[in-house]
Order: C-alpha cells, then sequence, then structure tokens
C-alpha cells in the first residue's frame, strides 16, 4: 500500500471509530428532551428517573464521541497537508465554526446535566436537557456542511493567484442542498439509533422481568419517537439520493450497477452481481421506472450509465487539460489577460486534468491512452456500493416495521406479552450502527477518486510524509480506538446489567411498585 492508501485506510478506521458513538449521542440527546419534558409535564418521578438512568449510558457514550473525534482534524494537517492547504479556506470555516459554537455550548450543557440536578429547578434542568440536544444537532449540523462542501463545492472558486480554493458566497456554503440533505438524513439515522438502543435495553429488562414500568416507558418513547425517525430516514434518504443524482452522477450509476443509459425513466435493479472487469451485472432483477422517478423525479430525464459518464469525463479531462496549460503559462506571465480568459473559460475541469497526475507529471503531453486511464479510474468500487446500499435501504425498512410493531404493542399495553417480539428488538441492537456504517460507505467511498468532488482528486491530497510514518500511526490508532470501543462496550454493559436502582444508587419508583 502506498501513502495514499494508507493515509485514506487510517482515515476511514478513524471515522468509522468515531461514528459509532455520534448516532447514538444524536439519538439519546433528544429522547432525554423527550422524557424530561414527561417528567416536567406530569411530576412523576419515575420520569425523572429514566433521564437520569438514560443519561448516564449518554455520558459514557458522549465522552468516547469526544476522545475519537478530536484526533481526526489532527489528520488535515499530518496526513492531508495539501488538501488543507489547497480547501482550508473554505473547508476550514464550518469545522472553527462547529468548535466554537457548537461544540463549546455541549461540553457546557453537560457538566449543567450531570452536576444541576440539585441545584437548578426543573424548567431550568429541562432547559439545559433541551440545550445539549441541540448543541449536539449544531455539531453534526457544522461537520456535515464541511462534508457536503465536499460532495458539492458550492459557494467557492479557484484562485489562480493563490493556487487555491476560496471562498466566494459564504451563504451558498452554509444552504448547501447537498449538506442540507446530509444532515436531515444523518440526524434521523442518528434518531433511530437511540431508539433502537433505548428499545433493545427495555426489551432485556422485561425478558428479565426487572425494571418493569421504567422498560415499558421507556419502550414507549423510543417507539414512537423512532417510528417517527424511521420514516425520515426513508423520506430524506430520497432527498439525498437526488441531489447526488444532480452533481454526483457517478456514484448514482455505480449505486445502481448501470453501466449503461437505460431510456428514460430508467429502472430499479433489486438484485445483480455488478462485474467490473466486463462492465456487467448479471442475474439481474429490476424494478421498472423506479430509480428514474427516484432520481430525477421526471418521467423523462435519463439517468446516465457508468460507461457514457466516463466517456463524458474523457471530454473535461481535455478541457482541463487546457485549463492546466493556461495556469501553468499564466505563473510565468500573470499579466496576460488572454490566459487567464482562457482558464476562466475551462477552469471547471481543471480537476479532471489532474486525475491524469497519477500518470504522469506533466499534464499537457498526456497520450490518448493515459487520459483513458484517467477516465475509467473515475469508476468507484461498484460492488461495494451495489450491496451497501442495498443492505443499508434493507434495514431501513426493517426498522420501520420493528417500530410499527412497537407502537401498536404499546397503545394495546402488551409490549411484555411476547417474549419473541422482545427477543427481536435484543438482537436488533447491533443493525443500527451497521446500516449507519454502510450510509458513510455510501457516501465517502462512492465519492472516490475524488477528495473534493470533481475540484481535487483524493491522490493529491496526501501528506508529503513517508510510509513508515502513516502506518505507525495507524496500528496506533486502530490500537487505541480499539481500546475505547471496549472500555465503552465495558462500560455500557457494566451499567446495564446493574440497573437503574443500582445505578441512581435509591430506589426507583419502578422498584417501589414492585414491592407493593
Amino acid at each position: 500500500m502506498d501513502i495514499v492508501d494508507l493515509s485514506r485506510l487510517q482515515f476511514a478506521v478513524t471515522a468509522l471509530y468515531h461514528f459509532l458513538f455520534v448516532p447514538l449521542t444524536l439519538g439519546l440527546s433528544i429522547l432525554l428532551g423527550i422524557m424530561e419534558t414527561v417528567y416536567v409535564m406530569t411530576g412523576k418521578t419515575i420520569w425523572r428517573d429514566l433521564v437520569k438512568f438514560w443519561g448516564t449510558l449518554f455520558g459514557i457514550n458522549f465522552a468516547m464521541g469526544v476522545a475519537t473525534g478530536i484526533t481526526m482534524e489532527f489528520q488535515f494537517g499530518t496526513n492531508w497537508a495539501y488538501y488543507s492547504h489547497y480547501v482550508g479556506d473554505v473547508f476550514g470555516a464550518p469545522l472553527a465554526i462547529e468548535g466554537m459554537m457548537a461544540f463549546f455550548l455541549e461540553a457546557t450543557m453537560v457538566g449543567l446535566f450531570f452536576f444541576g440536578w440539585n441545584r437548578m429547578s426543573k424548567l431550568s434542568h429541562l432547559g439545559v436537557t433541551w440545550a445539549l440536544a441541540i448543541a449536539t444537532n449544531l455539531s453534526a449540523l457544522w461537520i456535515l456542511i464541511a462534508n457536503g462542501w465536499m460532495q458539492y463545492p458550492a459557494g467557492s472558486y479557484f484562485n489562480a493567484d493563490t493556487m487555491r480554493m476560496e471562498v466566494s458566497n459564504f451563504m451558498e456554503v452554509l444552504f448547501n442542498p447537498v449538506a442540507q440533505a446530509k444532515f436531515v438524513h444523518t440526524v434521523s439515522a442518528g434518531y433511530v439509533v437511540g431508539s433502537i438502543f433505548v428499545l433493545s435495553i427495555s426489551a432485556l429488562y422485561l425478558l428479565r422481568g426487572r425494571h418493569k414500568e421504567l422498560a415499558k416507558r421507556s419502550m414507549t418513547v423510543a417507539a414512537a419517537f423512532g417510528l417517527a425517525s424511521a420514516l425520515s430516514v426513508v423520506v430524506l434518504g430520497d432527498e439525498s439520493g437526488y441531489t447526488a443524482g444532480l452533481n454526483q452522477k457517478m456514484k448514482i450509476a455505480a449505486v445502481e450497477a448501470m453501466w449503461d443509459t437505460e431510456p428514460a425513466p430508467a429502472s430499479f435493479t433489486v438484485f445483480g452481481i455488478p462485474d467490473m472487469k466486463s462492465h456487467t451485472t448479471k442475474l439481474e432483477v429490476k424494478v421498472p421506472y423506479v430509480l428514474g422517478l427516484i432520481a430525477t423525479r421526471s418521467s423523462d430525464t435519463e439517468v446516465p450509465g457508468i460507461n457514457n459518464l466516463v466517456n463524458l469525463a474523457k471530454i473535461r479531462i481535455k478541457n482541463g487539460i487546457i485549463a492546466y496549460d493556461a495556469l501553468a503559462k499564466i505563473k510565468k506571465d500573470r499579466g496576460n489577460t488572454a490566459l487567464r480568459q482562457t482558464l476562466k473559460a475551462h477552469v471547471a475541469d481543471l480537476g479532471y486534468a489532474l486525475l491524469l497526475k497519477r500518470f504522469r507529471s506533466d499534464v499537457q503531453n498526456a497520450t490518448p491512452a493515459e487520459i483513458d486511464a484517467a477516465a475509467t479510474s473515475t469508476i468507484p468500487n461498484v460492488p461495494v456500493l451495489f450491496w451497501s446500499f442495498r443492505f443499508m435501504v434493507g434495514l431501513g425498512f426493517f426498522f420501520i416495521g420493528l417500530f410499527a410493531l412497537a407502537f401498536y404493542l404499546s397503545a394495546k399495553r402488551r409490549l411484555d406479552v411476547s417474549k419473541v417480539f422482545l427477543r427481536v428488538c435484543l438482537w436488533s441492537l447491533p443493525l443500527p450502527w451497521i446500516a449507519a456504517e454502510l450510509g458513510w460507505i455510501v457516501a465517502e467511498y462512492g465519492r472516490q477518486p475524488w477528495i473534493i468532488e470533481g475540484v481535487l482528486p483524493t491522490a493529491l491530497g496526501v501528506s508529503g510524509t513517508v510510509v513508515g510514518n502513516v502506518l505507525f500511526s495507524l496500528i496506533g490508532f486502530a490500537v487505541f480506538y480499539s481500546s475505547l470501543l471496549v472500555a465503552d462496550i465495558y462500560l455500557l454493559t457494566k451499567y446495564i446489567n446493574l440497573g437503574p436502582d443500582e445505578v441512581l444508587g435509591h430506589k426507583t419508583e419502578d422498584s417501589i411498585i414492585a414491592a407493593e
């Protein structure tokens, strides 16, 4: 593996580990707000006990999320120095705002949440809990604005004098349609993770015959909130697919393993075996019209296939070579307006010319074979994307069914009747994390070979370091993060097994009811 592969692997490992903690934090923060609102409205101490118990588990997960998240930002300087130089003026702004606006607020509110119970009024503490939930979601918003810009670099331009991307309109960066769609889709997925977590642990208590009143109330909240969230994930995921269809056509084509453009509206492939060598998909099972309607929201707009997009990439590479050549000459003659006009006319394709850097340094002299190879490199790993997407969608519909059943049983007050249902809830505990990780694979792996879509190839963004340094830090991160994951699972398991009475240090209303 070269420096690019190792740097990508290290960031992927740290990101996937970090994202094990983020969605649970997002989901539990809102659930805590809902439960405490019920406590303030009803005055029943059992709801306060619920908030304190689930808040303890939230605190463990929150601490692990912070520990795994901070190191990720340092990688932009250590492993991705040229990326940081090239796009730092744009990418750095939302990350800085996230730290100042969201993280500081989140860190302050989490302290008040845990230590303010006996020092604040009910309404004041409720405000703290909701402020914590809002801050957690604001943190996700700014990070996803930064990530959304990587998918769709709106509100920015290439400055030939500084040789960097710079902000032209920060409002376009802020209200980037891809970022907004990713935010609502991602936080909804986090709400599903939190709801499944509460649902599963509550089912465990019911199976054990412990803490029944707390478990039933927790399951009722999780079922209602989870059902709304799971439905939102599907609807908002459709919006993410639509925005990707507008500016990341290769990702959509790869997710569908659609090699050639079909007559509109394109069909959706339910099952198939993509073959990267022959550029075919074997044993296809298709549903007519569905893909075209989802990706374009029309019946007469084509969804371009992979091979067609590769041919388009060849044209853009050739146009990019013109921009690259003009840029090279501008360095020697900065006052030449004719060269600047040439660059301006073709600068949108400059990033495609940079794809040739993998094959030769003098881009202007690229051969037709090298242009073909660079264009072919725009195809991501189709089988990985194809199956990741389908497993993710399948899990999404499973969650809808599970929450709907839980909501129905809750309404009928029969949550503890069926042990089969409770066991299904318990066994479903890891599934939302799998779905979330698959979603990130589709979003990030599907963008390859771009680190900034159409602007900067991933291979050019790495630091000028040596393989040994990255390999050493990769092993270190893997060991450290694995240790944190083991510690997180151990602590969560410990406090779940102890139960609310032992965790809170007093008999809960649930225990009093059971004794009576």
